[in-house]
């Protein structure tokens, strides 16, 4: 407990005394010039560290991850092992890197020598690793859903914009080049006027009774919780103790969504590319969901959500549409989809059924040409890649905070319309529900101190 005061203390304390926006993240001076290499901490150390973001990220030679943490110690010993083996076969070197093992990432915020964090952690510890890194003066690639709740997304995007950090969500459907080229289709009128948007997303099964566990001495549960409630462990309320299966979390409400986060901010920040409402919203969001009635398990099943904006554009959602997003005009269709790409092993839509990655009532309009003159959207080969370069040239990457948070925002209160039998009137603005309080109360939650979004400095 003393430690971790202090480790508090020192954090709180920095925040206190640096101005904003006058923090420089590390990289920007130095032996980490923008000539030398990128020193990376990776926060959370399971799936999808290990399939994605370590893989995605390391494999760039302006790079270096010298820290990996996880509240599992487990987990940190074996991406430690991941991190130096592959740097050990690239140059030949045993201890090339050594890289760090650290149980809290509020120690590792204190090593001078890391310029930029992954986060990588269950949805309930994004928005607060995220604002403290900012806070110490890192750059940050997040995971999304960019927040748990929209009171820590405005929050977490309030000290973005004070210190400067250079954030990219990891919405990365924007660097697959179908994405990018159905947004500009359909920017530059090529189905006409857009009047309905169908986006396909696939709900959670129901699950089993969980039992009380013993804490593995190699998990820190207290801190694994977070600012979520005190609850007793059970394995498949976390994650596996063996491999890197799906984890058990994904699928429980103190820790996320369910699949409306966990999908719904990629296909949301994708319609809203081509709809040209990113920094928006809908105006009124209403739905219909079933819920497990009995078990651990228990975020949204079949679902059926309904957007509308102030463009005429209404934005449907439900598993019933093929996993993608169709928008329709007044002179066609245009469907994109990831096609055959998946994030993990274990992404919960198959390759078949998602097999079609860009399509269109006519062929001819995918054959179309964009003109000098013309919309054209911000293009990238990697969002991995594209958030190092920002790094290094201090530009806006493609996945900013302002672009991520309002994606996630939509996924929230489609997540808070489920709970009621009512169409809800939408300030996106002002990100408030219009004239009612009994829905405003769900966007944000109660957080256990010490932790939470609502007890960082700054």
């Amino acid at each position: 407990m003393k430690r971790r005061n202090f480790i508090n203390k020192t954090l709180l304390g920095t925040a206190a005394t640096v101005g904003f926006p006058s923090i420089v993240p590390a990289n920007v001076l130095g032996k980490n010039a923008p000539s030398n290499k990128i020193n990376i901490g990776q926060i959370g150390c399971g799936r999808i560290a290990r399939s994605h973001d370590i893989h995605d990220t390391i494999r760039f030679d302006q790079t270096r991850f010298i820290g990996v943490c996880d509240v599992d110690s487990k987990r940190a010993a074996d991406a430690k092992q991941l991190v130096d083996s592959y740097y050990q076969e690239k140059t030949g070197k045993k201890k090339y890197v050594n890289a760090k093992v650290y149980e809290d990432y509020r120690e590792m915020l204190l090593n001078k020598d890391i310029d930029a964090v992954v986060i990588s952690t269950p949805d309930h510890w994004h928005s607060q690793p995220a604002m403290e890194a900012a806070l110490a003066g890192k750059d940050i690639y997040l995971q999304k859903p960019t927040s748990l709740t929209v009171q820590e997304g405005q929050q977490l995007r309030a000290v973005v914009k004070k210190t400067g950090a250079i954030l990219q969500v990891g919405t990365q459907q924007r660097a697959m080049p179908q994405f990018r080229i159905a947004a500009e289709l359909v920017r530059n009128g090529r189905i006409g006027k857009v009047h309905t948007v169908k986006i396909g997303l696939p709900g959670d099964p129901a699950g089993p009774e969980a039992p009380e566990m013993p804490i593995p001495s190699n998990l820190n549960f207290d801190m694994w919780l977070g600012s979520t409630p005190d609850v007793p462990y059970t394995e498949i309320g976390v994650h596996p103790q063996d491999g890197y299966s799906r984890p058990g979390w994904l699928r429980q409400r103190n820790y996320g969504a369910g699949m409306i986060t966990g999908w719904g901010q990629h296909h949301y920040d994708s319609a809203a590319w081509g709809l040209n409402t990113e920094l928006s919203g809908p105006k009124s969001v209403e739905a219909l969901a079933e819920f497990p009635k009995s078990g651990l398990w228990n975020v949204h099943g079949d679902f059926f959500v309904k957007h509308e904006y102030d463009n005429d554009v209404t934005v449907y959602t439900s598993g019933g549409y093929t996993n993608g997003i169709k928008y329709i005009g007044d002179k066609g269709w245009i469907f994109v989809s990831r096609g055959a790409y998946t994030a993990s092993a274990s992404d919960p839509v198959s390759k078949e059924k998602s097999s079609r990655a860009l399509n269109a009532s006519n062929p001819k309009i995918l054959e179309s040409v964009i003109g000098e003159n013309e919309t054209h959207l911000y293009k990238i080969d990697d969002q991995h890649g594209n958030w190092l370069d920002c790094i290094k040239s201090r530009k806006e990457p493609i996945s900013p905070i302002e672009k991520g948070h309002k994606a996630c925002v939509i996924c929230l209160i489609s997540d808070i319309a489920m709970q009621f039998d009512r169409k809800l009137e939408w300030d996106p603005i002002n990100e408030v529900f219009v004239n009612d309080n009994e829905a405003n109360a769900m966007l944000a939650r109660e957080q256990r101190k010490p932790y939470g979004t609502n007890y960082v400095a700054g």
